[in-house]
């Protein structure tokens, strides 16, 4: 366990929070920056606030290089909502869409979407445990699609692309478990979105990243939270944003900046999962399921073969202070998310553990 009691936190969301953002937040809880209250307590119009979320857009379009052309919005109803807002709002023209299944949340998108129009499934990973990212090509996708759905990285199965399908349609991509965690192009996307809770800060904030050109199509009957356009025409103030939520995000990304941004931030990604994924190769006990050209960087997923063995694992871990590493209820086995903020020394303190109990168990 760290020094200071506290313990390293694998949660694949809610998740760990990088420790000077919560420092600074503790500092600012009860007088945020000499306003005489906390961020909590501020009015969403005051002066105060408004300077809040204007500057976690900046930071945010700085860090993801996103272009005027896009905008930027603070919104509510986690990922699960957005499986609903983005056929309301995207099927504008032909009413069908396509989508790769790569996991569970996929698969609730595709069934979302289905009660406003037609989801063409184009591939689909579920024939192998969603261990692997299916290959597209453009013969496979629809000619009148009005967008290419994706989730890039999979919480759940630990799986991510490594490269994006091409498409004469709007490429949509739910970013949730790998924004900001490794370098991105914005401008191959009509539309992203990712819940906070994983990258950015505490749960109760969705951000979602939309071409200007694909605003302003929902029918006229779409309840008003729903359409995009109220949200951009609004700047994100139509009604009481998540304000402490968009406060948090932007201590967060202040924190990414003062590292040296995403760029770093990835690198930093890239050593701490590769560790991992060496201490699992060259295990006798653990595996990693997924195929390793498609392995996620950000929730590395692993077993022994014996569920039993798995819970004794997952138990001895707490001890060492190793918490939240049990695998998705659905696929069991063990997860370890390793988001921004999860330090390398938590990766190694996981690693000493798992060859502590392997040395223990050897069958």
């Amino acid at each position: 366990m760290n020094t200071d009691n506290r313990v390293y936190n694998f949660s694949a969301g809610p998740s760990t929070l990088p420790v000077p953002v919560l420092e600074k937040a503790a500092k600012e809880m009860l007088n945020y920056r000499g306003s005489g209250m906390s961020v909590m307590e501020m009015s969403h119009r005051s002066k105060d606030f408004l300077n809040i979320i204007e500057k976690t857009e900046q930071d945010l379009r700085e860090l993801m290089s996103i272009p005027d052309s896009y905008k930027v919005l603070f919104l509510q109803g986690g990922g699960t909502l957005q499986f609903s807002m983005i056929p309301i709002n995207l099927f504008r023209k032909y009413k069908k869409a396509d989508y790769v299944i790569t996991g569970s949340w996929a698969k609730k998108a595709a069934k979302e979407a289905s009660k406003y129009g037609e989801v063409n499934i184009v591939a689909s990973s579920e024939d192998k445990m969603f261990s692997y990212i299916p290959e597209i090509s453009k013969d496979m996708l629809s000619e009148d699609s009005d967008y290419l759905y994706i989730t890039y990285n999979n919480t759940i199965y630990g799986t991510r692309y490594t490269e994006l399908p091409e498409a004469k349609a709007p490429l949509v991509a739910d970013i949730s478990s790998m924004i900001l965690s490794e370098e991105i192009d914005i401008t191959k996307f009509g539309l992203v979105f990712a819940g906070a809770q994983k990258n950015i800060g505490p749960a109760g904030l969705t951000i979602v990243i939309i071409r200007e050109d694909l605003i302003g199509f929902a029918p006229e009957d779409t309840p008003i939270m729903l359409d995009y356009k109220t949200h951009s025409e609004n700047s994100s103030l139509y009604n009481t944003p998540p304000c402490y939520s968009i406060y948090m995000a932007g201590l967060t990304l202040e924190w990414i900046k003062s590292q040296g941004g995403v760029k770093a931030i990835q690198e930093m990604n890239e050593e701490k999962a590769a560790l991992l994924y060496k201490a699992i190769d060259e295990s006798d006990l653990f595996k990693c399921p997924v195929e390793k050209k498609d392995r996620s960087i950000m929730n590395v997923v692993f077993v022994t073969g014996d569920p039993e063995l798995d819970k004794k694992f997952i138990e001895g871990a707490k001890q060492e202070g190793l918490v939240n590493l049990g695998g998705h209820r659905t696929v069991g086995g063990m997860r370890a998310s390793i988001y921004n903020a999860m330090p390398i020394e938590g990766v190694k303190a996981l690693i000493s553990y798992m060859k502590k109990f392997e040395q223990n168990n050897k069958r």
